[in-house]
């Protein structure tokens, strides 16, 4: 949990052989060294000239715990479920029916739930994982431009635009190359940048006496271009939103930490928890839309 940090360091008074104290105003100082959550993630080290933040160490430590979890899963599954795989296969059928609903299919379902559920996963750890007790007031400090700044070991992924903005263009590109992959690179291509209203432009005007597409198709044609700015608006939306919300959560803790530290917090950090659980589903559900929208043909999408 980011917090706001204040820490006084009180500096001992120089003193000469016979123990009196020397220069009294100006041996002893105080400093105040003071954080507050950055909208920045700060480097913790290097390995070479790759730079590890600590919002990449932690969604690291994400990964690294949803595949320990993942492989023991694995290990103890069983034809007759019990314990714990009956959680999980409760949970996996309900998370098929949502994704039914959106697709209308269970054979589209199985195709796009290998990258909507692992997203939704990934994103809901990292969202708790912000208010672990430790992330972000756990640090070093470093003197930078003169000041002493206190620097945490980890900061929740999530408070970081350049992993919501990583996320969110992920989900696009992977929406466009479902496009691709169900339709063809040239009916995807006419979604956004129609040339077959061109095309058969002359047909329909000088052999099916159609001379309303004189205006129609121009028209569509600029729908497409409007289609295409769309999806640039995406990316901003996905990890804007996703980002805003995860990041004004964690400073909102932090004042009500530095407010009172061990009673007020508590009930902002279960809202947090709730937050968090929605945040990866409005995430996840809006990836879903763009896979399903995108792998329909151009009829199909209209």
């Amino acid at each position: 949990m980011a917090e706001f940090a204040k820490i006084t360091i009180q500096e001992s008074p120089n003193v000469n052989a016979t123990g009196e104290i020397v220069n009294v105003n100006e041996a002893q100082t105080n400093e105040e060294l003071s954080h507050a959550p950055t909208l920045f993630a700060e480097p913790v080290f290097h390995i070479g000239s790759f730079t590890v933040t600590n919002a990449l160490l932690n969604s690291w430590i994400v990964v690294f715990a949803i595949v320990i979890v993942s492989f023991f899963i694995r290990r103890k599954i069983s034809i007759i479920p019990k314990g714990l795989q009956n959680f999980f296969e409760i949970v996996l059928e309900g998370a098929l029916n949502m994704v039914d609903s959106v697709t209308g299919t269970r054979e589209k379902t199985m195709r796009f739930m290998p990258v909507v559920l692992p997203l939704f996963i990934f994103i809901l750890l990292n969202n708790w994982l912000g208010i672990f007790p430790g992330v972000g007031s756990i640090g070093f400090i470093e003197q930078s431009e003169g000041h002493r700044v206190f620097v945490p070991l980890f900061r929740g992924a999530t408070a970081d635009l350049n992993t919501t903005l990583a996320l969110a263009l992920m989900a696009v590109i992977l929406s466009h190359i479902f496009g691709v992959v169900s339709t063809s690179a040239w009916s995807h291509f006419n979604k956004f940048i129609n040339v077959k209203l061109f095309l058969e432009l002359p047909k329909k005007i000088f052999k099916e006496k159609e001379y309303t597409a004189i205006f129609t198709n121009p028209i569509q044609f600029f729908v497409g271009i409007i289609e295409l700015i769309g999806e640039f608006s995406k990316v901003a939306s996905l990890s804007f939103r996703l980002f805003g919300n995860i990041f004004a959560g964690e400073v909102l803790l932090g004042a009500m930490a530095a407010i009172f530290a061990y009673v007020v917090p508590i009930p902002f950090m279960f809202f947090e928890i709730i937050v968090g659980i929605v945040q990866a589903l409005i995430f996840a559900m809006l990836t879903l839309v763009f896979l399903t929208v995108m792998s329909a043909s151009h009829d199909e999408a209209h």
